[in-house]
């Protein structure tokens, strides 16, 4: 058994002593012959490269341990190493992350069984010379020591997307190529992932006068905006809780922030303010970049605040008064591949009415669950029948939710002999998971509740998506006219081809404006936008909500950009819900608050839809302002066929 010293001793001598055979590397282009190196592994032995000049083709796999596409494609890595054993063809798989331990990478070989030489490289000489930036990222050199191919393994991961299956295999094309002795026909493509994580060794400082440390400013900036989810046992895929960690991370932490993806928030600033933003300001943009052009200083560690304390159990103050889990037994999360939502049916047998102003659900395994939605509908309508997702909508969880209490008085019904639809949508990270998820609900006193909290939506059903259509849009205008409320908040839920989404409060007077606009719709996020201040709604309001699809191949996450789509559950199908959250005051003679259900449309439905989206009150519609959902109600009412719908053909 190899002694923590001995991992320990072996880490600073990696660390402080550079193994490259011969001067600072620069990288080696395509076609030219690659320098001897030497590396030491995981568990002290040193392996030459020269070990490997025998086989007709030599795999480099350049991965980390916390970076989740390298932890998706160490699987696959494992299988092709597998799949070519015997063919002539080498696997070394290489770390070159300053921050992952050898101890780290023991664990990694062992939870994927990496077989092959999985080696250590401390100072990024080897990733600088074969020009490799990301993790994961391949190369394959062959029998003559020339670098033949460079980039990703394949194009069923990357930045905010998933492929049920590969479309394109780079690297087995570029291996057997080699094998053959042929030409790789694409020498080179573009590796998304990770930036190796260099510390501050591997960066030119700037002349700046105003000193950012750490421990004085970017710390606090971390835990603020990002800790929540980058730490330990989270769904974040870096722990970015020390100095260290966070050092190492810098240059990716730049690249995330700098073009928005980190914090998740898609809102556009100029409509609504949300208690619940999560954008950097301008001020820590700054302050980070600063810090990174400085070599990521530390400061004074005396200075760096506690570390945060999270809670184990709930995050609101009390235990809660019942526990529903979503199931009697776990759910089995593969390691791979595309994961279609699952439905789990839970009875909390309530034999009456139940208030509750708080709602907490709590995933029983955080690395691999996306989004929970939980769902309400009464037993008798639920048997047999497919979850209406457009109805009942109950609470949601996204990583990074901060859980609140509803503001005083006011408390969401659960009828009577209620049954809870867990909606759960898993994400594989490379090894197989379990989960078991809950959720909880605290009760309020019927007494004390002056607002009844329901959720409603704005749905669009009838659309049907053309293949390669980058701009398919649909509208939806509720159904019925909204009692006098407060507005809470807005959930707006699409699936994968989804490109943005607009709310639009269209009063009695028919003015409107604007409530939430999404220009960049993210499916990964399922963000419900709570308003930082109570928006009061006259009775007769209604939400118009647009949206927008993109049903072509420039779109990443579509899996089939040769199909229709059209309404369904599952992720390759689609759905327009504009989900929102309103408040109705309780008639203290009843005790009830108003339903929307019962809210009935003063005027006839086209005459609210014609409204709606004659945006310049003219009262005229020209056919091409018509989303494409809405082109055969048009051409319908357009008797004439002049394609201009004036407001006196409604009639």
């Amino acid at each position: 058994m190899i002694s923590r010293f001995f991992y320990f001793a072996l880490e600073i001598c990696l660390v402080c002593t550079p193994v490259f055979s011969g001067d600072l590397p620069t990288a080696v282009d395509v076609g030219q012959p690659v320098p001897a190196s030497q590396w030491t592994d995981y568990q002290g032995r040193e392996w030459k490269s020269s070990e490997f000049s025998k086989k007709k083709a030599t795999v480099y796999a350049f991965i980390g341990t916390q970076c989740p596409l390298a932890k998706l494609y160490s699987t696959k890595i494992v299988e092709l190493e597998k799949t070519y054993r015997g063919k002539d063809v080498a696997f070394v798989a290489v770390d070159p992350n300053v921050q992952d331990s050898l101890s780290e990478m023991s664990a990694h070989a062992r939870k994927f069984g990496i077989e092959f030489p999985f080696v250590k490289d401390p100072n990024q000489q080897w990733a600088d010379t074969l020009g490799v930036t990301r993790t994961p990222e391949v190369c394959v050199v062959d029998a003559k020591g020339k670098l033949v191919y460079r980039g990703r393994i394949d194009d069923q991961y990357g930045i905010g997307y998933t492929r049920e299956k590969p479309t394109i295999h780079n690297l087995t094309d570029a291996i057997e190529s080699t094998l053959e002795g042929r030409e790789v026909s694409e020498p080179v493509t573009k590796a998304p992932g990770c930036l190796i994580g260099r510390g501050n060794t591997g960066r030119k400082k700037s002349e700046s006068t105003e000193s950012v440390t750490y421990a004085d400013q970017v710390s606090r900036i971390l835990q603020q905006r990002c800790v929540s989810c980058h730490r330990a046992d989270e769904i974040g895929p870096m722990d970015l809780s020390s100095y260290d960690d966070a050092s190492a991370w810098a240059d990716m932490i730049l690249e995330v922030v700098n073009e928005g993806r980190m914090p998740p928030w898609h809102a556009a600033p100029d409509h609504g303010k949300f208690s619940n933003d999560r954008r950097l300001s301008q001020e820590e943009l700054d302050t980070l970049n600063r810090w990174v052009q400085q070599g990521t200083p530390r400061g004074n560690p005396e200075k760096e605040p506690a570390p945060l304390k999270f809670t184990t159990g709930w995050q609101l103050p009390r235990e809660p008064d019942i526990v529903i889990p979503m199931s009697t037994k776990p759910f089995t999360v593969p390691a791979r591949g595309e994961v279609r939502y699952q439905y789990f049916t839970a009875d909390p047998e309530f034999t009456e009415d139940k208030w509750v102003n708080g709602m907490e659900i709590v995933p029983g395994n955080r690395a691999v669950v996306h989004h929970i939605l939980v769902f309400v509908r009464d037993k008798k309508e639920g048997r047999g029948q497919q979850l209406s997702a457009q109805r009942g909508f109950l609470a949601g969880y996204v990583p990074g939710t901060r859980v609140e209490m509803m503001p005083e008085g006011m408390a969401k019904r659960i009828p009577a002999n209620s049954e809870l639809v867990f909606q759960i949508h898993y994400t594989p990270n490379g090894t197989e998971q379990t989960d078991l998820s809950k959720v909880a609900f605290w009760y309020a006193d019927p007494k004390t509740i002056t607002h009844e909290v329901q959720t409603t939506s704005s749905v669009q059903t009838q659309f049907r998506i053309p293949p390669r259509d980058a701009n398919y849009r649909t509208v939806a205008m509720q159904p019925e006219e909204l009692p006098e409320s407060q507005l809470l908040s807005m959930s707006p839920h699409m699936h994968v081809r989804g490109k943005s989404f607009r709310y639009t409060a269209v009063y009695p007077d028919n003015k409107r404006e604007v409530l939430l606009d999404i220009p960049s719709y993210d499916f990964n996020w399922q963000t419900e936008y709570r308003l930082a201040d109570r928006k009061p709604l006259p009775e007769g309001t209604r939400m118009f909500c647009e949206a927008v699809f993109d049903n072509s191949e420039k779109n990443l996450n579509n899996p089939d950009p040769t199909s229709y789509v059209t309404w369904g559950d599952q992720t390759y199908e689609e759905m327009m819900i504009g989900y929102f959250h309103i408040a109705v005051p309780i008639d203290p003679k009843t005790g009830r608050a108003k339903a929307i259900s019962k809210s009935r449309p003063k005027r006839p439905n086209a005459e609210r839809i014609f409204d709606a989206l004659d945006a310049d009150g003219d009262d005229r519609l020209l056919r091409a302002e018509v989303p494409n959902n809405l082109l055969p109600v048009f051409d319908n009412l357009d008797k004439n066929g002049d394609k201009i719908l004036e407001r006196s053909e409604l009639k």
